[in-house]
């Protein structure tokens, strides 16, 4: 192991500070994990002193170098960085690390503090994040030339996000791509929370990655040597056809005498003792926390202006754009269309059928020219999903601005990347895979949500309607639990004019946005047309009217199934009963709509029967009887499915019977 020299040194001392302000927070929160941070404070040093190209006084500036921790449980390194070099966070927020309301939480949150580039938390998902920060960065840099993008991701991950599936999907895609900005540093520790990492891992890393096709450069035994350091960064960035993984043998919680490459050094303070005795090597105050000399901070403010520059000369550039380029530029940073690119919207006339995947893919091209930042692809379902663009502009190696992306079959790959190109800005996203196949990737379909990620994603295949390939891809229960995911847009198009009205919410509206969409062919129904555009806006709306003023029943539905709302009322008005029939696309808007609004659409005291292909949980809030599926479905074709679980309109109107009947014995 190499040590530090001269203990006078003023690197020397900015490292030690670092490493003081790694035990102090997680000891005053009684909560927290050091030993990662105290080894990796001069990796971090490096970073944000030598290496990357930021403005600390302009977080957003967007040619800035980006940085990830992927092990995220290690944010105090990040934290003690960002507040040294002038990120905006202050000493008082390091004492209040993972403290309620705290801008300090236990790992790393984007939008809560300047700095932090991705949510990162479950391990794995910051280097899979990092894949998409990095192909965000090499569709604009290809698009609008390196004047305006030109920049690195450098990340640091550890044993556990390299144990965790998703970082081998992530990897191999990245490796594929030739992501050459991407450069990740291995924290190779050996010690996880059980103990050491020979416990559950014997894994060859670094042949590992060599076979996904980047380039590994073995840094050995050196966490210390600032130069080695630098070196291997500065290597990585001359590799500009393959992603780096550099593998650093670290020790965790060095230099403490007794915790030193121990698993509970990982995830539990030092102790005011050892935390004493440690300072005392490191040549600080044992008996003050949170010390940070004037010299030091002012050392690593320097640090943080270092960009300026770079900033300033780049915003000229951007402003000396034309206009034309600029509105796309401008348009692309949004992840929005250009002005009037709705009017692109098409609209289908009623009596046609079309399946809503197919319904969506024709929106998505007629609409492309005018969303100059839209990228989209599939978890190898490209046709399936409604994700084709230009098939003949796949992103590759040779095509790395290319607007179609192959995925390949990384459902959590996918949607991570989708996450960090939507943070990255200057693209907007959209992936697609099978509804069922969303159990696949709910992870980071959360942690998008509770990122805002403007990023949307395509889930076909959406119902028992789908047919033969059976309950396996058959989803029941996956419309309730996204439906429970809050920051989540969820939106199940009825047909294709809501189909159109969907993608324009998902489009203008910041966050996530998931379209729930058909396999078979639905009918373009009447009034959708006229209603749709506004009526999706709000999550649900009157399709039609009942013949009074006020309806003896609403039957409401979502997707596929609210044609058999339709021929259900039309059945029961032969028979006199007034009723009103709801498409409710989306709960979430819907229930962002004032009380008054949703009265109107669903009144109070009326009789409500729901109708969804999936499971009944959650409708007592809008029905008071189901026509829904609580069991896994079966291998039919999809319309004999349709019918042997009750998704006709005779049954349906034969369920609102029932219904009425029993109101009227109640209420008499």
């Amino acid at each position: 192991m190499t040590h530090f020299g001269d203990d006078n040194d003023l690197e020397t001392r900015a490292i030690n500070v670092v490493r003081g302000l790694a035990m102090d927070a997680p000891q005053r929160a009684n909560s927290g994990h050091p030993g990662t941070a105290m080894a990796l404070a001069p990796l971090a040093h490096v970073l944000f002193t030598r290496i990357m190209s930021y403005d600390a006084g302009d977080p957003g500036w967007f040619d800035r170098d980006r940085f990830v921790l992927s092990n995220g449980h290690a944010s105090i390194l990040q934290y003690s960085m960002l507040y040294l070099t002038g990120f905006g966070l202050e000493l008082e927020d390091l004492r209040q690390f993972r403290q309620f309301g705290s801008r300090t939480p236990g790992h790393p949150e984007v939008h809560h503090l300047p700095g932090v580039e991705v949510t990162t938390g479950p391990l794995g998902q910051g280097l899979a994040q990092s894949v998409g920060l990095a192909m965000a960065e090499q569709v604009v840099r290809h698009r609008f030339g390196p004047g305006l993008c030109d920049h690195h991701v450098f990340g640091i991950c550890g044993d556990g996000d390299l144990m965790e599936g998703v970082s081998h999907e992530a990897a191999s895609l990245a490796g594929h791509l030739g992501l050459g900005r991407l450069i990740f540093t291995y924290d190779d520790n050996h010690v996880t929370i059980d103990g050491p990492t020979e416990l559950a891992y014997g894994d060859d890393v670094p042949r590992r990655f060599e076979s996904y096709g980047w380039q590994v450069i073995r840094l050995g035994d050196v966490a210390n040597d600032l130069g080695v350091l630098e070196g291997g960064l500065r290597e990585a960035m001359a590799e500009a056809e393959r992603p780096s993984l550099l593998v650093l043998r670290s020790h965790i919680g060095w230099p403490s005498p007794h915790r030193t490459d121990t698993k509970e050094a990982h995830g539990e303070p030092l102790g005011a003792e050892e935390i004493r005795l440690t300072k005392e090597l490191l040549g600080l105050p044992p008996d003050e926390d949170f010390f940070v000399p004037p010299e030091v901070l002012s050392y690593y403010r320097e640090a943080g202006r270092r960009g300026e520059r770079a900033r300033s000369d780049w915003a000229a550039r951007r402003e000396s754009m034309g206009d034309e380029e600029r509105a796309d530029f401008e348009a692309c940073l949004a992840g929005k269309g250009v002005k009037g690119w709705e009017e692109l919207l098409p609209s289908f006339e009623p009596g046609g059928s079309l399946a809503t995947r197919k319904a969506i893919n024709q929106v998505l091209v007629k609409t492309a020219p005018r969303i100059p930042g839209l990228v989209a692809g599939a978890a190898d379902l490209t046709g399936n999903t409604g994700t084709a663009l230009d098939l003949s502009d796949a992103m590759s190696k040779g095509n790395p601005g290319g607007r179609q992306i192959h995925y390949g079959i990384r459902e959590f790959a996918m949607v991570s990347a989708l996450n960090g190109m939507a943070l990255h800005n200057g693209v907007l996203p959209v992936g697609g895979t099978f509804f069922a196949f969303s159990d696949y990737c709910r992870p980071a379909v959360r942690l998008g949500a509770m990122s805002g990620a403007h990023a949307v994603i395509f889930f076909t295949h959406d119902s028992i309607g789908l047919g033969e390939d059976g309950p396996t891809h058959q989803p029941i229960e996956q419309l309730a639990s996204l439906r429970a995911m809050p920051g989540l847009r969820l939106i199940r198009p009825a047909d294709a004019n809501e189909c159109a009205a969907a993608w324009q919410v998902a489009v203008d509206e910041d966050g996530l946005t998931a379209l729930v969409l058909t396999r078979q062919e639905v009918p373009v129904l009447p009034g959708t047309r006229e209603l749709a555009p506004e009526g999706v806006a709000h999550g649900g709306y009157v399709l039609r009217e009942a013949g009074g003023e006020r309806p003896a029943l609403v039957l409401v539905g979502t997707g596929s199934e609210v044609q058999h709302c339709l021929a259900a009322c039309e059945l029961l008005e032969s028979e006199g009963v007034a009723a009103s029939v709801v498409s409710l696309p989306s709960f979430d808007l819907f229930e962002a709509e004032d009380e008054g609004y949703r009265d109107q659409v669903l009144p109070p005291g009326v009789p409500t029967v729901a109708v969804e292909a999936g499971s009944r949980f959650g409708w007592d809030r809008y029905a008071d009887a189901t026509v829904t599926i609580d069991r896994f479905g079966a291998s039919a074709p999809g319309a004999r499915n349709m019918a042997e679980f009750g998704f006709t309109g005779e049954h349906v109107a034969d369920v609102a019977r029932r219904l009425l009947a029993h109101h009227k014995e109640t209420t008499s």
